[in-house]
């Protein structure tokens, strides 16, 4: 099935310290090569390096090669194939990965083989950082306490991952509280420039690149390497060494000029540039950063700008490898040795950018220009990152907001109750009001911002400006810092503005996500209370990067996102449409007015702290113990055996169906007969219909199922705390009560049962269905699987009993997943469609699979109650049907490992 690499003979070597380093030499292969975006030399180093004509085809290398501006998706889509070099997990989507990868050890067993040879082929790391939430705040042992609580409500989930940590090669998991997954990866992780085993005792270098499950994996692209987020069935494919089909993109060029003002932020950057990206409309582009403006950035300025690529909607935000790029691998404490040899290759394969060498500008789909020195103080929202806002025009802009329509700049407050208020009573015994603006949660969170010194430092040096000049925070006010890394604790305690964001309350609480993805904990109820009772738009401010309704908190209708400085200067103000300009924060102790430029530091300020505190001893110090974990981890009894001892009243890991009956031969094909349909859906069915998310409804199947194991709804937890469990996933496919099914009058995660007439629970149906010995089939529109990729939104049909989806289109990804789960799809011919075919889902359908072989996009004939028509397989390539032969890809590695 594979063969000799083609372009073996590009192939060239350099020697340092007695080793040889060999590449490929890629601007040997073609002349068009530096004319190229730098993002897309990455693709074809890729794409050169893996070809073997199966997974990686020499048509993948040509196509990458005749990348032209003129390239215009949706008009002349080119796909390729593309293998990152490695993976990246956080703990909610990594589980059901490493779940599948235990499950395959079991049947590398059963089927007489060594277990052990299942480990990643691809290197995968997995940061456990999604769990922790801010339950406590505003004291020093917040930090302890919400720890505790993390390991209380994760236990079981950990110690499988532990388990993991130790029974898996090529494999490391972080333990909790050790920092956020992209910042983690931006300090130490990353490698920039791979080192692998060339197998002849020399080594074979190629630039890191990585797919993440994680939408904000694109941060990485601050510091060269390409990577973006993917869902956990692609995740899994890399991880077996397997490639990932993608659309070959437009890039467009983002170019940089001038220099940001003394007073201006990244996160006043990044705000800016996510806005004006949205409106020129980057969905599925590549979007690459130039000009002289960029090495006038920090590479954590540049982070900050990559890892809101999802926001802004490109697949990533690519900043090319400079001087400034190695310089910060120095200050992390990445060797010098190492970095003399990225150096090297990059040179060789003209890989090493100078921004102020015009000479070196790619050709770009299109370019546009940000002069730097007109970015403002700003903040997004009130319901959207994209959604910038000047501070200077924040009063304005939020009343304008409050009598607004519903809808993302609007709230629809009645005129009558635009002066709302409330009062309460608080533990002090004082009273306080709340009006509509009122901030109630502060937090500094989330690895846009607390990867980066100079807005770190900023706020320390704010809050240290504030403190002395006697300004406070209302005590009911929910401040928090929640730390990317050790890294952060590190410098801010050395630099001496510990003791001061404390006294204004912003004590360390955890090192996780946590407000930024929802984690904000709850309010006092008394603030609660007064919220609900006088309907009011109270307000979190936070250093995030996603701010939509409902995410951060029930009760902040309205959130902004902002600097860490502003984090502290609108807790300080206790509202957000104050004018900074006009009004003052407070008064000192001499009775004078304080503003906020009285407390601001200026860059340089922030750049002298940054330059004496920030040094490589302290990522030495700590990343030298990542693993390690802290005492709660450290004490955490796992098994040391090799498979995992599944335990049958776990609720949180399970065993997996995938592998049960396999065998070491390939099963015959079968033809699918008398199957009914058991969803007949229309167009635009996204992933978020499909995967079961959010809360566990009460009157759900994966509630009764919770329920009868002695669990109250209080312990439910959510789906995505339960994705190690296939049985509750299986009972939250389809759960979407807005999921329209034409089988039933009424939207909702409900279908008939045909051959009954019965209505009832999707997945009660598939449970009758397959004790009848039914197979199953999905009738749907266009653009079926749109959305994020969601590895259960293929895996959860597949438990449902589904053989085969019949489809109008399908979103990209989504086929692929259906076939990596070994589930076929089917397309009606141009023109046909479910009501053209005149079908109403309640036929048998009987799909006949040619007995001579199948091919890729062959006619497959389908009946259905005698009505036959013929359909597209979308089998799209070789590869495709050797997954679907072998009942998926899981199951095609198991027999290709044992073989």
């Amino acid at each position: 099935m594979s063969g000799e690499n083609p372009f073996a003979q590009f192939e060239k070597s350099f020697t340092k310290d007695g080793t040889v380093y060999k590449y490929f030499d890629l601007a040997s292969i073609d002349s068009k090569y530096d004319q190229l975006p730098y993002s897309i030399r990455v693709l074809l180093e890729s794409a050169v390096r893996n070809c073997d004509n199966f997974h990686i085809l020499e048509k993948d290398v040509q196509s990458i090669l005749d990348w032209t501006p003129g390239l215009h998706q949706g008009s002349n889509d080119v796909e390729v194939s593309f293998k990152p070099a490695r993976v990246i997990l956080q703990d909610f989507t990594g589980v059901p990965a490493v779940v599948d990868f235990a499950a395959m050890r079991d049947a590398v067993l059963d089927l007489g083989g060594d277990p052990e040879k299942i480990n990643p082929i691809c290197p995968a790391d997995l940061v456990i950082d999604h769990s922790v939430q801010v339950d406590f705040a505003r004291s020093q042992d917040a930090l302890a306490k919400n720890q505790n609580l993390e390991f209380e409500r994760n236990k079981e989930r950990f110690t499988f991952l532990k388990w993991g940590a130790r029974a898996f090669n090529n494999m490391l998991i972080v333990p909790p509280g050790s920092g956020i997954v992209h910042q983690v990866n931006l300090e130490y992780l990353a490698r920039v420039v791979f080192e692998g085993d060339a197998g002849d005792g020399s080594k074979i270098l190629y630039p890191d690149s990585v797919v993440g499950t994680d939408s904000h994996t694109t941060m990485i692209n601050g510091l060269g390497v390409l990577g973006w987020g993917v869902g956990g069935i692609e995740a899994e494919a890399v991880m077996l060494g397997q490639s990932i089909s993608m659309l070959l993109p437009e890039v467009i060029g983002y170019k940089l000029v001038g220099k940001l003002s003394s007073l201006a932020t990244s996160t006043d950057l990044v705000l800016t540039i996510t806005k004006h990206l949205r409106q020129l409309g980057v969905v599925g582009k590549f979007v690459e950063f130039y000009g002289p403006g960029v090495a006038e950035l920090s590479i954590a300025d540049r982070a900050t700008i990559s890892n809101m690529c999802p926001e802004y909607g490109a697949t990533v935000g690519y900043f090319p490898i400079d001087e400034n790029t190695l310089s910060y691998m120095k200050k992390t404490n990445r060797s010098e040795k190492k970095i003399d040899i990225i150096r090297e290759y990059l040179k060789a394969t003209q890989q090493l950018r100078n921004y102020a060498d015009e000479a070196q500008d790619p050709k770009f789909t299109q370019s546009i220009t940000l002069d730097l020195s007109t970015v403002v103080t700003s903040v997004s929202g009130p319901k959207r990152p994209h959604d910038r806002v000047s501070v200077s025009n924040m009063p304005e802009d939020f009343k304008s907001c409050l009598s607004s329509p519903v809808g993302f700049k609007g709230f629809a407050i009645a005129p009558e109750a635009l002066a709302a208020s409330g009062e309460f009573q608080w533990d002090d015994g004082k009273t306080y009001k709340l009006q509509h603006g009122s901030v109630v949660i502060a937090a500094i969170t989330s690895c846009t911002n607390t990867s980066n010194p100079s807005v770190m430092l900023g706020a320390g040096l704010l809050a240290k400006k504030a403190v002395e000049k006697g300004l406070s925070i209302l005590p009911y006010i929910k401040t928090s810092l929640s730390p990317g890394s050790g890294v952060v604790t590190y410098y801010l305690t050395e630099s001496g503005v510990i003791p001061y964001l404390e006294k204004l309350g912003f004590d360390i609480v955890g090192y996780g996500c946590m407000t930024c993805i929802g984690n904000s904990g709850p309010l006092e109820e008394n603030v609660v209370n007064t919220i609900e009772k006088n309907g009011l738009v109270c307000a979190g401010v936070l250093s995030g990067n996603r701010n939509f309704e409902g995410r951060i908190h029930p009760n902040t209708r309205a959130n902004y996102l902002a600097s860490p400085l502003l984090v502290i200067a609108y807790a300080i103000a206790g509202r957000v449409d104050i004018d900074f300009e006009k009004e003052p924060l407070g008064v000192d102790a001499n009775g004078q007015n304080v503003f906020l430029r009285d407390i601001w530091p200026s860059r340089n300020e922030i750049q002298d702290v940054e330059n004496k505190h920030v040094i490589p001893a302290m990522f030495q110090e700590v990343y030298s113990k990542i693993e390690v974990g802290s005492q709660d981890w450290q004490t955490l009894a796992v098994s040391d055996g090799k498979l995992y001892p599944w335990s049958a009243d776990s609720t949180y890991i399970k065993r997996p169906p995938f592998f049960e009956n396999m065998t070491r031969s390939l099963p015959k094909l079968q033809s699918i007969q008398k199957a009914r349909c058991l969803l007949f859906l229309g167009d635009s069915v996204t992933t978020d219909h499909i995967s079961p998310a959010g809360s566990i409804a009460r009157n759900s199947p994966a509630a009764r199922f919770l329920s009868g194991r002695n669990l109250t709804p209080r312990e439910f937890n959510s789906y995505g705390s339960r994705r190690g469990n296939d049985a509750i996933m299986a009972r939250g496919t389809f759960a979407n009560i807005r999921l329209l099914n034409k089988l039933v009058p009424k939207t909702g995660p409900r279908t008939l049962h045909i051959p009954s007439q019965e209505e009832m629970d999707i997945f009660d149906a598939a449970e009758r269905y397959r004790e009848e010995g039914t197979p199953l089939v999905l009738v749907v529109g266009k653009d079926y699987g749109s959305g994020s990729s969601r590895d259960w939104a293929a895996k959860g049909p597949f438990l449902l009993g589904v053989k085969a989806v019949i489809a109008e289109s399908y979103e990209r990804i989504h086929r692929s997943n259906l076939v990596g789960m070994g589930i076929i799809p089917l397309q009606f011919l141009p023109g046909q469609n479910a009501e053209t075919l005149k079908l109403n889902g309640r036929e048998v359908y009987n799909i006949a699979l040619p007995e001579s072989g199948l091919k890729p996009g062959q006619k497959v004939q389908v009946e259905a109650d005698g009505n036959v028509f013929e359909t597209i397989l979308r089998f799209d390539t070789e590869v495709d049907i050797t997954y679907y032969q072998n009942g998926g890809i899981l199951n095609y590695m198991i027999r290709k490992m044992l073989s």
